[in-house]
C-alpha cells in the first residue's frame, strides 16, 4: 500500500552504469577475438598441417570430369569443348592437363583422335572450366568423347 519512494535518478544512474559494463565487456570480447583470430591466421603450418600422399599421383582418378561438352564454332568447322575437371585429391596439385579428343561415326568408326594440354594449374578442391578449341570437326561424327590422359603432379605443402 505504501511504497518507499525510489529515486528515479539512481535507478537511470544504475542503468548506464550495467549498459556501460555490458559495453565494456563486449569491446573486450571482440579485441580478443580478433587477435587470436590474427595470430592463429599467422602461425606456420606444423607437421600435423602437411598432407601425406598415402598413394601415388593418379591425374586420370583424381581429375573427375564434372561436365564435358562439345559444340562447333560460329563457322561449323572447329570443335569447341566446354569441360570442367575437378581435383578430387587432398595431397596433389595438378598441372599441364593432358587430353584426349575422340570423334566416331555412327557404326562406331574413329574418324579422329586429337589431342592437347590444359595449361592451367589447380590444387586440391579447386574445379577448372577450360574453353578448348580443338580440331577440326570430323564430318559424319554421331559421337564423340572428352578423356584426361595425364598430368605432371606436385604434393602439396
Amino acid at each position: 500500500m505504501f511504497e518507499v519512494p525510489v529515486d528515479k535518478q539512481e535507478t537511470k544512474v544504475e542503468h548506464e552504469r550495467i549498459g556501460i559494463s555490458i559495453l565494456v565487456l563486449l569491446l573486450i570480447a571482440g579485441a580478443a577475438y580478433y587477435f587470436i583470430a590474427k595470430h592463429s591466421g599467422s602461425a606456420k603450418p606444423t607437421a600435423a598441417h602437411v598432407v601425406v600422399p598415402t598413394s601415388p599421383a593418379d591425374p586420370v582418378k583424381d581429375l573427375k570430369i564434372i561436365h564435358a561438352s562439345m559444340n562447333k564454332d560460329s563457322m561449323g568447322a572447329t570443335a569447341v569443348w566446354l569441360v570442367t575437371l575437378r581435383n578430387q585429391s587432398n595431397a596433389y596439385t595438378y598441372s599441364e592437363i593432358k587430353y584426349e579428343t575422340n570423334y566416331f561415326s555412327a557404326d562406331n568408326r574413329q574418324l579422329l583422335v586429337n589431342q592437347g594440354t590444359i595449361k592451367q594449374t589447380f590444387s586440391p578442391g579447386d574445379e577448372l572450366n577450360s574453353e578448348i578449341r580443338d580440331a577440326q570437326y570430323p564430318d559424319g561424327t554421331a559421337w564423340f568423347k572428352f578423356k584426361i590422359i595425364s598430368a605432371k603432379s606436385t604434393v602439396v605443402q
